[in-house]
């Protein structure tokens, strides 16, 4: 059976952490800050821990 290739895309979006986890970046941080609050803009700077339901399928897509 042929290796697995890894998922360019999910790659370059994605780091998986020592623990497992995945990190990235928050959601919603392209355009319309007009319509956030200034606490919304400021807690969507950074990367965020990916949510435990979606680790599973990434880490499919990250196999290497």
């Amino acid at each position: 059976m042929p290796k697995q290739k890894t998922n360019r895309a999910a790659a370059k979006r994605f780091k998986k952490t020592a623990n497992g986890g995945f990190k990235s970046a928050a959601a919603y941080t392209s355009h319309r800050f007009h319509g956030k609050t200034k606490k919304q803009r400021r807690q969507l700077r950074g990367t965020h821990m990916m949510d435990s339901t979606n680790v599973k399928t990434y880490k499919k897509l990250l196999a290497h």
